[in-house]
């Protein structure tokens, strides 16, 4: 059963003007984990890629309904890949907490772009069977 659904679009140029702004050290910090950073920054153009995991963090936060809260937080999204490269989302701290008090089993995520914008598309989902355990650490 699907408990929320949030969806992202931006465009490249609005993140990629923000990490190479002044302040753009601290924008990176401030939204992405250690490891989306070096994720993102081993590819030939990171901008892409920072984009969809800033929009992936967004549509979550729609999807638990929201925004961005106390519990609900940029660090406390992270976007991973699995060994065949399907995004997947990873909650920690304060945003784990929430998923479980609310009954979310697990989230699915989609991310896409082109040249000029990045899209997400994420959901969250109840456990298969009722169980209202997330299974978040």
């Amino acid at each position: 059963m699907v408990l929320g659904l949030g969806v992202d679009l931006i465009e490249i140029e609005r993140i990629k003007g923000a990490l190479e702004a002044k302040s753009g050290r601290r924008f990176e910090q401030r939204v992405y984990t250690e490891g989306e950073i070096a994720y993102c920054r081993s590819k030939a153009d990171p901008y892409p890629h920072f984009a969809a995991r800033f929009a992936a963090k967004e549509a979550a936060m729609k999807a638990f309904g929201s925004g961005w809260t106390a519990e609900v937080f940029w660090k406390g999204i992270e976007v991973w890949n699995n060994e065949k490269g399907k995004p997947f989302l990873k909650f920690n701290g304060k945003t784990a907490e929430l998923a479980k008090n609310i009954g979310a089993g697990g989230a699915e995520v989609s991310l896409a772009h082109d040249r000029s914008q990045a899209v997400a598309v994420a959901l969250l989902l109840a456990p298969a069977g009722g169980n209202s355990d997330s299974g978040q650490k």
